[in-house]
């Protein structure tokens, strides 16, 4: 005898593999003002290989309420459990299933300040050349984030950001 499979089954983090968010500001297109952009994605190198990666990150986001490949979320009016917290020179994503952190540079902080949120996208798309501590050269950053198959594997919002209390 088989017991029925829940819907929302488990999320095995070894099949995340190593995650990497990275982080960059630049001119928004909507108001020509400086946005502070965050990226999150997999390497692709969980225990299951990349399309395994691919479906843990797909299950994270799901759960996390977050829509692939839909609009952009404005996470001040929503319940998702996602913050940024942003210090001098580093910024911390915190999720239900996973913490990472980065150095930002200090356009970074003044827009994230400025704007009270950052742009952050999370790609089901593994991208093993955006491994932590290589340098990726700007047009290969574009390339990918400008590709058709990493946007529409995307989940896209505005985090609100928080900083630590004085």
């Amino acid at each position: 005898m088989t017991s029925p499979q829940s819907s929302e089954s488990r999320l095995d983090q070894s099949n995340l593999g190593t995650i990497s968010v990275m982080a960059w500001a630049g001119e928004h297109v909507d108001d020509g003002r400086d946005m502070a952009f965050l990226l999150a994605y997999s390497l692709g190198d969980g225990a299951a290989g990349p399309e395994a990666a691919e479906e843990a990150v797909r299950h994270l986001l799901t759960q996390s309420g977050l829509p692939i490949g839909g609009g952009v979320v404005d996470g001040s009016r929503s319940s998702l459990p996602m913050t940024v917290l942003v210090e001098d020179g580093s910024a911390s994503l915190s999720t239900p299933y996973l913490n990472a952190r980065c150095l930002v540079p200090e356009q970074w902080t003044t827009a994230a300040r400025k704007r009270d949120h950052v742009y952050f996208m999370f790609t089901t798309r593994p991208w093993p050349q955006g491994a932590p501590g290589v340098a990726v050269a700007e047009e290969d950053l574009k390339a990918f984030l400008c590709d058709e198959a990493t946007i529409s594997a995307s989940a896209h919002c505005l985090l609100p950001v928080s900083t630590p209390r004085t």
